[in-house]
């Protein structure tokens, strides 16, 4: 298998393309600056996951920027700390502000010149417009749990994703879904016959930080530490077919 032999790279944005564990830490600042405790970056991260991945269950159809607040709600509940609603949302609005990680815009506006880029993300539409100005690049489809109704791992998100990609001409066995997460996507992708490339931006450090535990570890057919890495390999396959 290699990478020129896919017709377009759909990819999780967060995690993969925005650097949301920093923008995470930053907007949860307010808080954990009034915990009684020193928590470290990666508790913070995996409470975080814990609280998400719970509250995307109870309300699949709730929008990324009005889930948050809950998740706040309860970080601050967790953690002993009293907190306003007005506290809340503004955290919710945070998502907007996250950033990019720095090979990400550069490496998609390669990638777009030699495959259909297209988007599966656990977000709503807005806050992922305000994401898409970080990543400069004009994707030819972007899919978000606001339009699927509910969150990954669902099946509805990726069989949602399936059934759009044939109206562009696209066929399962010609999409590689390119994700940082295992427990969000390349579980999944391994349940719905998906090619799938792990993006491993956790590379250097412990744990599994802002996404839950999968478990047994999913398969994949391509890793890289940074979309950069990606870019470059892609490269040098088009280098040995010349």
């Amino acid at each position: 298998m290699k990478l020129t032999d896919f017709k377009a790279l759909t990819f999780d944005c967060y995690g993969t393309l925005i650097d949301w564990e920093s923008g995470m830490i930053q907007g949860l600042k307010p808080l954990t600056r009034r915990v009684g405790k020193n928590l470290s970056r990666n508790e913070i991260l995996e409470a975080h996951a814990r609280h998400e991945s719970s509250q995307q269950l109870q309300t699949p159809a709730k929008n990324y920027r009005d889930l948050l607040p809950i998740v706040y709600k309860r970080l601050a509940e967790e953690w002993g700390v009293a907190v306003n609603w007005g506290e809340c949302v503004a955290y919710g609005r945070t998502v907007k502000d996250w950033p990019a990680f720095s090979d990400s815009a550069g490496a998609l506006q390669y990638l777009k010149t030699h495959y259909k880029i297209v988007i599966l993300s656990n977000v709503d539409n807005e806050s992922f417009a305000g994401s898409n100005e970080k990543l400069q690049v004009g994707f030819d489809a972007i899919y978000t749990a606001e339009d699927c109704g509910s969150y990954k791992p669902s099946d509805r998100n990726f069989e949602y994703m399936i059934k759009k990609l044939k109206t562009l001409g696209i066929q399962k066995h010609e999409v590689l879904h390119t994700a940082e997460s295992m427990f969000h996507d390349h579980g999944p992708a391994n349940k719905h016959g998906l090619a799938s490339c792990w993006i491993y931006r956790r590379y250097d450090q412990a744990g599994f930080g802002a996404t839950m535990d999968p478990g047994q570890m999913p398969k994949y057919d391509f890793r890289f530490n940074s979309m950069a890495d990606l870019a470059k390999a892609h490269q040098e396959d088009l280098r040995k077919q010349s």
